[in-house]
């Protein structure tokens, strides 16, 4: 535990511009769940997600807030550092996402037939999601790491970009099991083996940093990360050429949306998602790999 000779509670923790947007993030996502559940309502996988986003956000922030307000974080085994930035950026890709689900699948103008009270919750509470949204947001820009200084890996953009890169992964993960249809051919299973092994791989990688553990490792840490990004590249680049033919080529798949296909069940839509998605995470990986050659970070942090 840091043993250190000034007050148990520590003050800047909510004085401060990043414990300002934690006390925020913690306001704005208790009003948020509260409208829903009192009035506004939720339904379906999509609402039940939207909740589970902005209970889990609040616990984990009031939780990171308290450590920090009482110095309680000092006797985790974790690198507090590469934590909370993780959890910052991980808090703003699930709150935005959140933010466009609710208002898209729950907020209507017209008051037939849920009511004109329930449609003014459905309305506020989207209101106060994109506000969640944009107090994670401002928790990673005042975090981050800025040019030429020694941070935690995961303030790093490079460090972000790892976890940008599996939440695409998750999301590519989602339209797989949608009915893609993706064991027709080797080629499209050589495809979900490389979004299985890069996604495994960067887990584990924030998993070391947020952990502290890099230390402990038998090789470099920081090289080895590198040399992973520059193989997921190549993955994904594979993965960019392959998944496209074998799904839109005429001859093995469908250039066009079939007529007959259902709305929300179609396999040639879930095919679609997965190759915009690839295309993301392959941008994202490339830049994660430009940006690893410049930065410089200390794991225990």
């Amino acid at each position: 535990m840091e043993t250190t000779g000034g007050p148990y509670l520590n003050m800047a923790a909510v004085t401060s511009p990043v414990g300002i947007a934690r006390s925020l993030q913690m306001a704005f996502g208790c009003t948020t769940f509260s409208l829903v559940v009192h009035q506004g309502g939720f339904s379906a996988a999509y609402g039940t997600f939207c909740m589970f986003v902005w209970t889990f956000c609040f616990a984990i922030t009031v939780f990171i807030l308290a450590c920090e307000f009482t110095r309680l974080h000092g006797c985790l085994s974790l690198s507090w550092g590469n934590f909370t930035a993780a959890f910052a950026m991980l808090a703003t890709l699930m709150s935005v996402t959140a933010a466009v689900i609710y208002p898209l699948y729950f907020v209507q103008l017209d008051c037939y037939p849920i009511g004109c009270k329930v449609r003014d919750f459905r309305i506020a509470a989207s209101v106060f999601a994109g506000l969640l949204f944009v107090a994670y947001a401002a928790e990673v820009f005042l975090t981050r790491a800025k040019p030429g200084q020694v941070t935690s890996y995961m303030a790093t953009v490079s460090g972000l970009l790892k976890i940008v890169q599996a939440f695409v992964a998750c999301i590519i993960f989602g339209a797989l099991v949608n009915d893609s249809q993706y064991s027709k051919y080797a080629a499209t299973q050589w495809c979900v083996a490389v979004y299985s092994f890069c996604f495994v791989v960067t887990v584990v990688v924030v998993a070391f940093s947020v952990t502290g553990k890099t230390a402990l490792l038998w090789f470099p840490f920081e090289r080895s990360v590198v040399v992973y990004t520059f193989g997921a590249v190549l993955l994904y680049i594979s993965a960019a050429v392959i998944w496209p033919v074998f799904c839109f080529d005429s001859k093995y798949g469908s250039p066009w949306r079939p007529a007959a296909c259902a709305k929300g069940r179609c396999p040639w839509d879930s095919q679609l998602v997965i190759a915009i998605f690839t295309y993301v995470n392959l941008l994202l990986y490339v830049v994660d790999l430009a940006y690893s050659q410049r930065i410089r970070f200390v794991s225990h942090l």
